[in-house]
């Protein structure tokens, strides 16, 4: 292995102790490791990082930016054993906003969605669909989560559902309300009479036993949105399955600022209940909705008159 290599080895081992998983980002630093070895480079400097970057030349301008942003964390950790590495300055490539703006589904949605999802065939597979989607949509809980549960990790006696090994390495657990712990008992049940013998541990399985893969929800979600005959209001894009989990969250802040509730102290709770890293992911999830920011002008309105 050569010094870039085994450099690049001890900074995503690093990282990843710290909670990131950072697949993609490992391999993409990989092949700019070998770039750096096939060019003989010394150091590690902008014009390797901007020459490697802009690859390939036809390539969208957030595809130069995601590589470059890669060899920046990179350029930054490398700098402290090599002083004479060059650290791209942020901002040398535009890099366009990636965020999309969040659908927020209505309680109308959310019905219209689960009837689509119960005309699936065959039965198992329709159920399936419903209380997974329905989970995802009162808890909040990312979907890869919802599909990776396991049989134990709901936990009836005491209404709690586990999330293990989240996107950054944690776990957390979730109360679940009364109606959503009875939802999950009763397909449970039908699973299991169904199958009485499956083949994963999985919560959630497919016709044939085995567990529900992310992959497929994601690939037949698109489907029960077109069935549901949902759209979003500027027609760029359809709704995402993602947007339930933004939904929640605009919701629970929501009744916070309806109930009188100190939004501001309960956002980093929020924030833990969701699993994301830090409160600046959570307020990212309650931008552009309307009807929320009515409600923040309102209460500032009101704060404004108090002072007075």
């Amino acid at each position: 292995m050569t010094a870039f290599g085994s450099a690049a080895a001890d900074y995503l081992a690093t990282r990843r102790a710290m909670g990131y998983k950072l697949a993609g980002q490992g391999q993409v630093l990989g092949q700019f490791i070998a770039y750096l070895d096939g060019v003989n480079a010394e150091h590690l400097t902008i014009a390797h990082a901007l020459a490697w970057a802009k690859q390939p030349s036809g390539a969208a301008p957030v595809w130069w930016a995601f590589r470059l942003g890669v060899v920046r964390g990179f350029a930054r950790y490398l700098r402290a054993l090599d002083p004479a590495t060059e650290v791209p300055p942020v901002g040398l490539l535009p890099e366009p906003s990636h965020r999309i703006v969040p659908y927020i589904y209505s309680d109308v949605d959310l019905g219209r969605l689960l009837e689509a999802a119960g005309r699936l065939s065959p039965e198992h597979r329709a159920d399936t669909y419903q209380t997974l989607i329905g989970l995802v949509a009162v808890t909040g809980m990312r979907v890869g989560e919802a599909a990776r549960l396991d049989r134990d990790d709901v936990n009836v006696d005491q209404a709690l559902v586990t999330i293990r090994n989240t996107k950054y390495g944690k776990s957390r657990q979730l109360p679940l309300h009364k109606s959503t712990l009875k939802a999950l008992v009763a397909y449970a049940r039908r699973r299991d009479e169904r199958r009485p013998h499956p083949k994963a541990p999985s919560f959630f399985t497919s016709t044939i036993g085995t567990r529900l893969l992310r992959d497929n929800v994601c690939t037949l979600f698109p489907r029960l949105v077109r069935d549901a005959g949902l759209a979003s209001p500027d027609l760029r894009r359809p709704p995402r399955l993602h947007d339930l989990r933004h939904t929640f969250a605009v919701r629970c802040v929501i009744g916070w600022y309806r109930r009188g509730i100190d939004v501001e102290r309960q956002m980093p709770l929020l924030s833990t209940y969701l699993g994301h890293i830090a409160p600046s992911s959570t307020y990212w999830y309650l931008s552009a909705v309307p009807e929320l920011l009515e409600l923040i002008a309102d209460r500032l309105d009101a704060a404004s008159e108090a002072d007075r």
